[in-house]
């Protein structure tokens, strides 16, 4: 099996304007989630793009080259181009995976994708949050225990709107009392999406052995298990001989 191309994509604005995420987060968010990919998948090719770069990083040629990607975005949403959006709709639906996280739910593409309005109800108040693994069994779950927890976090709570997922993998509880679905799956096309919570900027988040563990397990979940071209072809050649009946 060839190896494993993860394009890392981080919206890179609250580094830059808030000093508390620059101080969490000196080389950006995003690189701190690709080397957690690295840490955990050290064969495979992990490499990053931002909002700045020309086509925010995710040319036509990138995205043809790329087997999975990650998708952290937050204050900057309108600031994505549409084009790219297409671009990336159309490889999810290819094949490629996509990985959305925490605030990334109310982006472009996941919108696109799933069709709905993705809101949810929040809190920032150092809440803890404990995330139970209720489907064990589930690639993404590899590795964990019953649970794992956050010691501080940003609260998402329900409901989540969002179509029911095809597969549930975790479910947050938080300090406060509220719960969330914070693991999702699903399939469009040819390509496997899912979504995951935690992430708030001020918060160490990334770093967290389990949170790494989870995003590495989902990439590799989310790799392409084939490609489907959508070119809706004219089938003039059938494959068997059509009589013609009076």
């Amino acid at each position: 099996m060839n190896p494993l191309r993860v394009v890392v994509w981080g919206e890179n604005v609250h580094e830059h304007k808030n000093p508390k995420v620059g101080a969490i987060y000196p080389r950006g968010m995003h690189a701190a989630i690709a080397e957690g990919l690295r840490e955990f998948l050290p064969t495979a090719a992990v490499s990053t793009a931002t909002l700045q770069e020309a086509d925010h990083g995710l040319s036509v040629a990138r995205l043809a080259e790329t087997d999975v990607l990650t998708w952290w975005g937050h204050m900057a949403h309108d600031k994505v181009s549409d084009e790219v959006v297409d671009r990336v709709q159309k490889r999810v639906l290819e094949g490629m995976g996509l990985i959305v996280l925490h605030s990334g739910h109310y982006s472009k593409i996941f919108k696109r994708m799933l069709g709905t309005t993705c809101s949810l109800t929040w809190r920032e108040a150092d809440d803890r949050e404990r995330l139970w693994v209720c489907n064990p069994g589930h690639p993404i779950a590899r590795g964990l225990g019953t649970y794992f927890e956050l010691p501080k976090e940003e609260m998402y709570g329900e409901p989540f709107a969002i179509p029911a997922p095809d597969e549930q993998v975790f479910i947050s509880w938080f300090e406060g009392g509220e719960v969330f679905r914070s693991g999702c799956c699903w399939q469009r096309g040819n390509g496997k999406i899912f979504y995951f919570r935690p992430g708030h900027e001020t918060y160490p988040t990334y770093h967290d052995k389990n949170v790494r563990r989870v995003i590495a397990n989902a990439a590799e979940w989310a790799r392409p298990q084939g490609q489907w071209i959508d070119s809706c072809p004219n089938a003039k050649n059938p494959p068997e001989k059509i009589s013609l009946k009076a």
